[in-house]
């Protein structure tokens, strides 16, 4: 039987159940959804954009999934001490897809909303209905019409017009099961005209099952808004992590998207954004450690559809043991988005011969007034530097640390907060030196 088969009888028994545990605005897109998954299916690796990631094989085996909406006996709180060192954050959770609502504290300025996708759709439809699933396209992806599907809750962060969000707001998003388990979670991040928002999520798996987790998150960020986002990975090898994040931005924005893999088990993250406004800004980075039998697979399209935008991409991987990297990223420029300036580079270091890194950098232009660059290298360490370094009385694992901590730092250098930035330089060097083996809690904070 096909992969798809058994989520399409699923959803057929459980549809009923599935909408009576959410709200009204998302159950409007899930009839088509559905039909849609029913014609695209699972993405195999005869689809380009998933050329790397067969979908179908990572959802062959069988996960429950919580339809009925049973409680999940933990308190986040008492097994997260989340604070970065020297940085006030604002912590929420989401415990699997829901938002954890015990508890949550933190103080946000005034007309901020912030909370249960689920319950804002049944308090706030009309701002809901405005935006969901209005960039998520489930007639061009399967995983986004599945998600779409079985989505019941998530988060939804709404700013308003001209409000500045001063304390940077970190999600923890938490899975925990005692059976192999499927999680498919839903973000919507909204920023009105001038706001501002920093956001660090970190995901973290708390058991030892099997976890398949897909997420689509949808983001709208306004004329002049700003918008940092990191998106820090920290599962265990049991799990597969598989997200869409599409963005919109408007005129003379500004948004930097840093998303660093640490530990995993198999991640394909898709990221769309479309520069809408002139004069909008993106920086678009990614940083990924992958070691043992690892999969990490990045797809990026930067798409500028209007004149005098600009955006810088930069990802890095470095390989080690058998591990398996991928990286497509596509920069399109529409006949009428002149003066255009895009950036697109793409750098990969495997540590043995058996890693394996497959890079795919395109640009399709359709303007003719532009400054467009991209570039991609993989290669091994640089043996006279090796050389070097031992010569000076380094051991040669170390020098090989320092190596490659020195080849990452460049992403890592990205981030905007000062906190954040020194704690992953310390986060980093950990995993290299093998201390970052198994996701046993919030190492954000470094109590474990």
């Amino acid at each position: 039987m096909k992969p798809e088969q058994q989520y399409i009888d699923l959803f057929t028994q459980a549809e009923a159940m599935i909408c009576r545990h959410s709200a009204d605005v998302l159950n409007a897109p899930r009839a088509a959804a559905f039909a849609h998954f029913q014609q695209l299916g699972f993405p195999s690796s005869k689809n380009e954009d998933y050329k790397y990631s067969d979908m179908g094989k990572l959802f062959a085996p069988d996960y429950g999934l919580n339809l009925n909406r049973l409680p999940i006996p933990v308190n986040p709180n008492e097994v997260f001490k989340c604070d970065v060192p020297n940085m006030s954050t604002s912590l929420f959770f989401v415990l699997n897809d829901s938002f954890y609502r015990e508890n949550a504290t933190s103080r946000l300025p005034e007309g901020i909303l912030l909370g249960s996708l689920k319950a804002m759709g049944e308090t706030h439809p009309d701002l809901v209905r405005s935006f969901y699933g209005k960039l998520a396209d489930t007639s061009t992806d399967g995983v986004t019409a599945f998600n779409t599907m079985f989505a019941q809750d998530g988060l939804l962060i709404y700013v308003p017009r001209g409000v500045v969000v001063e304390k940077p707001i970190q999600l923890v998003n938490m899975l925990r099961a005692d059976v192999n388990f499927m999680v498919n979670r839903r973000v919507l991040i909204i920023l009105e005209d001038g706001a501002q928002l920093r956001l660090l999520a970190c995901d973290h798996a708390m058991d030892d099952v099997n976890f398949l987790a897909t997420q689509v998150m949808e983001v709208f960020v306004g004329n002049g808004a700003m918008l940092d986002l990191y998106e820090l990975e920290e599962n265990s090898l049991n799990t597969i992590r598989i997200s869409n994040l599409y963005v919109k931005q408007g005129a003379n924005s500004n948004v930097l998207l840093n998303g660093m893999t640490l530990t995993n088990g198999t991640t394909r993250n898709g990221v769309h954004v479309t520069l809408a406004g002139e004069g909008a800004e993106l920086d678009l980075c990614g940083m990924v450690i992958a070691d043992k039998n690892q999969h990490v697979d990045n797809h990026t399209v930067i798409d500028h559809a209007v004149p005098r935008c600009n955006s810088r991409e930069l990802f890095k991987y470095v390989l080690d043991d058998e591990a398996t990297g991928a990286f497509s990223g596509l920069v399109l420029v529409r006949p009428d988005a002149q003066h255009t300036n895009s950036q697109q580079t793409n750098r990969n270091l495997c540590a043995t011969r058996q890693a394996r890194m497959y890079t795919q950098p395109q640009l399709e232009i359709y303007a003719d007034d532009v400054k467009c660059s991209h570039g991609a290298t993989v290669g091994q360490l640089d043996e006279r530097a090796l050389f070097y370094m031992r010569q000076r009385g380094i051991p040669e694992k170390e020098a090989r640390l320092l190596l490659m901590f020195a080849f990452v730092n460049e992403v890592i250098d990205m981030i905007r907060l000062d906190a954040l930035r020194d704690r992953l330089h310390l986060l980093v060097e950990k995993r290299f030196r093998g201390e970052l083996n198994k996701c046993k809690g919030c190492r954000i904070c470094g109590k474990e």
